[in-house]
């Protein structure tokens, strides 16, 4: 691949790749997809993206991701206003709900699925492996599934899996704190 020279075609380049990920990009990505080759340069180039989109746009934004990568996003303040006009969710329900079992029961056998989501899992299954949010190891004749970390990465959720599961906790038990009314709530206490 040759170097670029030209500011202008890196930093299109870098709005091209931010723009068409639809997920974090790393630094070493980034500098890849400018052509720079120069970690300084492309940094200085993403910083006047930065600049740009603040100036300009008010609803998207670059962010930066813990783990130090980049992503354009919908601020998320937001998701809630666009989920109407939203055209297709990432990923259907059915599926949706078994990558988030396997994300609060990690590692799971694929015998422990198919008891819990039904044998309609298998389709699910190769779907989020192609995706790549999730990755089995073979245990003797069983597959055990665990989350990736570019599931980690795209979800925005950091950490082992101990740490994944007590935050998918903590908003489980909110979710019907928040729905039930007050007399709901001190009936129950």
């Amino acid at each position: 691949m040759t170097k670029i020279e030209d500011d202008g075609e890196a930093t299109a380049r870098l709005e091209a790749a931010l723009y068409s990920a639809g997920r974090p990009l790393s630094i070493e990505e980034l500098i890849k997809a400018s052509g720079t080759e120069s970690r300084t340069k492309t940094l200085a180039l993403l910083g006047g993206i930065e600049k740009k989109t603040k100036s300009a746009y008010k609803a998207i934004e670059i962010a930066t991701l813990p783990d130090g990568s980049y992503v354009f996003q919908l601020k998320p303040e937001y998701n809630s206003v666009i989920r109407r006009y939203a055209s297709k969710p990432i990923l259907p329900n059915a599926t949706l709900k078994t990558l988030s079992y396997i994300a609060y029961m990690q590692p799971i056998s694929s015998k422990q699925l198919v008891e819990t989501r039904g044998t309609g899992v298998y389709s699910h299954l190769k779907e989020l492996e192609q995706l790549d949010y999730i990755a089995h190891q073979n245990v003797g004749r069983l597959k055990i599934y665990t989350t990736t970390i570019k599931f980690q990465k795209y979800f925005g959720i950091s950490g082992d899996a101990d740490v994944l599961k007590q935050k998918l906790f903590k908003k489980a038990r909110k979710a019907p704190a928040e729905s039930a009314s007050p007399e709901q709530v001190t009936q129950q206490a």
